[in-house]
């Protein structure tokens, strides 16, 4: 695997004797999605903060593409990319304007090309004369992604990033995180579940300021949920004796009936029983009009994970005022 461009060691904030993160260790890789979840004062602004030199933490180690945050910070801010929920754009510029007054604020070489090329990316060329007041929000968030790439940055610290948008500039705005995410590191911090299971290669989830889970969305499922869940649909409703005869197959834990008609099944861990299930249905006289696998949802997954029994950092919590998300 390619050298981790983010690196987190024992990374640790506190507000007096309160926590906001307690000793987090992680990684990320160039053309990785990092998905950063947790509830509202888990710690995953205060963590972003750290990462892009804005704070420094109170004890442990981050370095951005092999810089130290605190000892070699003017390094790190070249290399890095944030776009913080509140999007700071100045509305009485022009999308350009803006966009120029960045780049020369970082040193862009042949800024106007870049400036230009970075609105065409992005989907606001046509804007460029418009005045950043007259921007939709989902325009100013398109805005906010394009001041965050237009130095070509290492690592894309997104925090937020479609809260407050309608349905349709949701799609647009995933679309062009999941497009520049194949040449960048992201660190993407959201609590829209779906969000992260639809862009994130990973996910870490945080509560009460320590990282309770790391892994794929796909592999936390079958962490978590252990065997498979089947869901049943026959016609007519589900009787006694099918419920018994399937209770009896090997492989079957659990046999539910949500709805007379329906069923669900709990296969054990490492069992195939769907088509003994079909068979068994359809020896008993019904008619079988549905079978599929359902996975655990990734809200299933964080909810069980930052549940009152998950692991947390005893008394840890945020400082008033300093942990947004």
């Amino acid at each position: 695997m390619a050298e981790a461009v983010i690196q987190v060691q024992n990374l640790t904030k506190t507000y007096g004797p309160r926590v906001a993160i307690d000793r987090l260790n992680f990684q990320a890789h160039k053309g990785e999605i990092l998905g950063f979840l947790g509830p509202n004062g888990a710690g995953k602004t205060t963590t972003m903060r750290i990462l892009t030199a804005y704070m420094p933490p109170t004890a442990g180690q981050a370095r951005i593409a092999g810089f130290d945050v605190v000892d070699e910070s003017l390094e790190v801010r070249k290399r890095v990319g944030y776009l913080p929920e509140r999007v700071p754009l100045y509305d009485d510029l022009s999308v350009l304007d803006y966009l120029l007054f960045m780049g020369k604020l970082r040193g862009v070489p042949d800024v106007d090309a870049r400036a230009w090329e970075v609105l065409e990316r992005v989907g606001l060329a046509e804007r460029a004369d418009s005045f950043v007041a007259s921007l939709s929000k989902g325009m100013r968030q398109r805005l906010g992604l394009a001041q965050a790439i237009l130095h070509q940055p290492e690592v894309l610290i997104l925090d937020e990033p479609t809260i407050g948008l309608d349905p349709t500039q949701v799609v647009e705005v995933r679309d062009l995180i999941r497009e520049i995410g194949s040449e960048h590191t992201v660190l993407l911090s959201t609590h829209i579940l779906a969000e992260a299971q639809q862009l994130c290669d990973r996910v870490l989830i945080i509560n009460q300021g320590r990282i309770v889970a790391e892994d794929s969305p796909r592999n936390l499922q079958a962490r978590l949920q252990g065997g498979q869940r089947i869901f049943v649909a026959v016609r007519g409703e589900v009787g006694q004796p099918l419920l018994q005869k399937l209770r009896s197959l090997e492989g079957v834990r659990l046999v539910e009936t949500p709805a007379p008609d329906r069923l669900e099944i709990i296969a054990a861990e490492g069992q195939e029983v769907r088509p003994q299930i079909a068979r068994t249905v359809l020896e008993s006289g019904h008619d079988l009009l549905e079978i599929r696998l359902a996975e655990m949802t990734l809200e299933e997954i964080f909810l069980q994970l930052v549940g009152d029994n998950a692991p947390a950092a005893k008394g840890a919590a945020e400082a008033p005022h300093t942990e947004e998300a």
